[in-house]
């Protein structure tokens, strides 16, 4: 199979498991996500059509990176995602694309809260099999975050803690902190926090800056900029998609986006 062809065929067919099914942590354009989930019969589409990282010398495309919630129940999220890396350039050998950060999550509402239209702090857990890249680089992996968000009248926070059994079969953890701005706004400030590590390998220390425009209940577009280092690499990442929520059984309230 041709390079150009296996592209094809892997980005068809993650389109196709989004079309027939209707972040692990996943709420664009961020890392972590936010302790609420998609309404029972709801799906909620995380789309980014194409990206750009550049990570030490090598250089890729992110195209595309998917992700799909589906409420299957109340207070319960089926989670699907991935993305897809282009390598640019001709400064390594072999496969030039691979689908990566693959998981199958399932996402619980432990506490209902501001998120759901009620008082206090919303808390979520969620728990993710990790998917082996198509590259045959690591294998499986797990993981287990607990999700805390708050609302005030011009902030809403969102404080995520995850433990895993990584690819590369080695203890890791993940924390992030996710600010948002009113949540009333049309366009909205948005930032991210996180540091994530694992055993025999650097500490990554990233944050991110973006904005998020809603520009209809069900319907958001987003852009950001993600600054990393781990150890000597530093990684800059550009990251623009859209997220469509819809019904696909009796009409329900959709998550605001």
């Amino acid at each position: 199979m041709s390079s150009r062809s296996g592209r094809t065929s892997v980005a068809l067919l993650l389109l196709l498991s989004v079309a027939l099914s209707g972040s692990a942590r996943a709420y664009r354009p961020f890392d972590a996500t936010d302790a609420a989930v998609a309404e029972q019969g709801d799906i909620e589409m995380e789309v980014g059509p194409v990206g750009f990282l550049k990570e030490g010398s090598g250089r890729f495309l992110i195209a595309p990176s998917l992700i799909l919630n589906w409420g299957l129940a109340a207070d319960w999220e089926l989670v699907l995602e991935g993305r897809q890396f282009v390598q640019l350039g001709n400064s390594a050998p072999g496969r030039r694309w691979a689908v990566e950060d693959a998981a199958l999550s399932l996402k619980h509402v432990l506490r209902e809260g501001v998120l759901q239209e009620k008082s206090g702090i919303s808390i979520a857990a969620e728990m993710s099999v990790l998917l082996p890249a198509t590259d045959g680089e690591g294998g499986a992996g797990a993981e287990l975050a607990l999700i805390a968000s708050q609302r005030w009248d011009a902030l809403t926070l969102h404080l995520n803690g995850a433990a895993s059994w990584t690819r590369t079969h080695t203890p890791g953890m993940f924390a992030s902190l996710i600010a948002e701005g009113h949540d009333a706004w049309v366009v909205r400030p948005v930032a991210e926090l996180f540091v994530e590590a694992e055993r025999n390998a650097p500490t990554t220390i990233s944050g991110l800056f973006g904005a998020i425009w809603r520009l209809r209940e069900s319907f958001s577009i987003d852009a950001a900029v993600r600054l990393a280092r781990a150890g000597p690499v530093s990684t800059t990442e550009i990251r623009a998609g859209f997220t469509w929520a819809f019904g696909i059984g009796l009409p329900t309230l959709r998550r605001k986006q």
